[in-house]
């Protein structure tokens, strides 16, 4: 203990102890305000032009506005997704990479592909950043009226009708295979390498329809394929007066493309708060609705448990209805 000879010493002890707790306070504080420091990392998993890049590049530039630091745009295509998927696992969790991409790749790759990553544990989803419908799209000379009588035609003659896709396992792909088994009708399905060939095809009437993520609005504008149905929870906002299947009796059919963000697991729990912060508010921009616009897209945005819960309920889905459909693309 001090006695009162010693208090400029005591005094002395604590001033350097009061002058050490602020430095360390300082640095810790400084620490945390430095991020981001350095251009940040958005990985895609499907090559430029598409709905997920078009999503990214869109977020990068809002992204790199407000947080003051660049954001770079890497595509990594292939496997679906899974190879983005897993340069993001593999990263530093340091609030430097992100994955942007369909959440198909959480929900329906792990049960379509023999892989070693396993996305719901490996990485920390942060917040929705939109969605895409998908719609029922025949060829021009189709004798469909609408999705009714394509369904009542499909169960009188099973195997007649075909249909594409953009490949094995994409959502128009499952689409196209909920629309089977709720409706109990049975169509050949023909895969092709991305959506835009898979609707060439319909138009070229080498096969009777298919399920098209948005690409097709300027063909259904200029009369060249016919819009049926939305396969969706609700009307399309760009196609108002188009019914959705639920609409026409075939509840259950609804699948729509979601897109998300998502951190390597260990990532700072701050740095996704602010990155899901901004991007809330970059979907409220006009120039972000004129962009996903352009892309078949909408800029609906989901906080982190919104998402959390759309995985969930996705996965649940989408797992059932492989499982039943007997899926694989391995």
């Amino acid at each position: 203990m001090f006695n009162s000879q010693s208090s400029p010493l005591r005094r002395r002890l604590i001033q350097v102890a009061a002058a050490t707790l602020c430095g360390f306070t300082a640095v810790g504080t400084a620490q945390a305000q430095a991020w981001p420091a350095k251009p940040i990392r958005l990985v895609v998993g499907f090559a430029p032009g598409g709905t997920t890049d078009v999503m990214a590049r869109v977020m990068a530039q809002s992204l790199s506005e407000a947080l003051g630091q660049t954001v770079l745009v890497e595509n990594k295509p292939g496997a679906s997704g899974n190879i983005a998927a897993a340069e993001v696992i593999r990263a530093t969790a340091d609030g430097y990479t992100f994955l942007l991409a369909p959440t198909s790749f959480e929900t329906a790759n792990p049960y379509l592909f023999k892989q070693t990553i396993a996305p719901a544990k490996d990485l920390t989803p942060v917040a929705g950043v939109g969605r895409s419908q998908m719609y029922l799209l025949v060829k021009p000379e189709s004798p469909f009226k609408d999705a009714k009588e394509l369904v009542a035609f499909a169960r009188a003659n099973p195997g007649k009708l075909s249909y594409t896709s953009a490949g094995a396992g994409t959502p128009p792909h499952l689409a196209g295979e909920l629309f089977k088994k709720v409706t109990g009708i049975f169509a050949t399905h023909i895969p092709y390498r991305g959506a835009a060939p898979a609707l060439q095809d319909v138009m070229g009437n080498q096969a009777d329809y298919v399920f098209d993520p948005g690409i097709g609005f300027p063909h259904v504008r200029a009369g060249k394929v016919r819009m049926l149905a939305v396969a969706g929870a609700k009307r399309s906002n760009f196609f108002p007066n188009v019914p959705t299947l639920a609409e026409l009796g075939f509840k259950g059919a609804e699948l729509d493309i979601w897109f998300g963000l998502w951190a390597p697991n260990g990532t700072p729990a701050d740095v996704t708060a602010r990155m899901g912060k901004e991007i809330a508010k970059a979907l409220t921009q006009a120039n972000t609705k004129t962009r996903y616009e352009a892309a078949g897209a909408e800029p609906i945005g989901l906080d982190n448990a919104e998402f959390r819960t759309l995985l969930v309920n996705e996965a649940k889905l989408l797992s059932g209805l492989i499982k039943d459909a007997k899926i694989s693309v391995d």
